[in-house]
């Protein structure tokens, strides 16, 4: 029997009564595994990730998911508010009220994971692009949250470092049993999940294979 880290159903969402962007939508990621959400601009992919971290309240349905549950931003700048990088990781642990040595240890196996612990003293405004993000991600993995939730976040990177963060969101899954939907628009980061779903008008139309999906949706764009 597989069990489900993340599970929506028959969400419902819109600015007014007479303009929905999600209409029913259903979707289920299994624990562990890490899946994409794609869809064109308008389709409500980043709508549904605001009502999964609660920053919105759906007309109708229910979100179920795995607690502690972390959220990265398509613009790590909104969510990276202390002045260094080791600083910004630690205040995301104030609620534990955990002690000095153990907010260390916690920010420095967070930074291990993502390949940064020599920034810990780094200032963020030094960071690059994709540093950033990789930071937003350390903060989800020092709160040890079980499931992680990505808008776009490569949307403001190059090409380069675009393939280097999905690789390293591919590993940090694979390494430490956390569930992660990822929203995307490109095509090329579909060959590094287990599955994906595609959002059309506020509701997922399809979903299962990445490699049918990106298939399906290249004929769609040719013929």
């Amino acid at each position: 029997m597989t069990n489900f880290a993340i599970q929506v159903k028959d969400l419902s969402f819109g600015w007014d009564k007479n303009s929905l962007v999600l209409r029913s939508c259903s979707l289920e990621v299994p624990e562990g595994e890490f899946w994409m959400l794609l869809g064109t601009n308008g389709s409500g992919k980043s709508t549904l990730l605001r009502l999964m971290t609660q920053l919105l309240t759906p007309q109708a349905g229910t979100i179920s998911m795995n607690p502690p549950v972390g959220f990265v931003f398509q613009n790590p700048d909104l969510q990276l508010v202390m002045p260094t990088v080791g600083a910004d990781i630690a205040f995301g642990l104030v609620p534990e009220r955990l002690s000095p040595i153990e907010v260390r240890k916690r920010v420095r196996q967070a930074l291990s994971a993502v390949n940064l612990l020599e920034l810990e003293r780094r200032p963020i405004y030094a960071l690059s692009g994709g540093q950033k993000q990789r930071i937003a991600i350390a903060g989800a993995i020092a709160r040890r949250c079980r499931v992680l939730l990505l808008d776009e976040p490569t949307a403001l990177l190059d090409v380069d470092t675009q393939l280097e963060l999905v690789i390293k969101v591919q590993q940090l899954v694979k390494s430490r049993g956390i569930t992660a939907l990822w929203v995307t628009h490109r095509l090329e980061e579909l060959n590094y999940c287990d599955g994906a779903f595609l959002l059309e008008n506020g509701k997922v139309i399809d979903r299962g294979d990445p490699n049918r999906l990106k298939t399906k949706l290249v004929s769609e764009t040719s013929s």
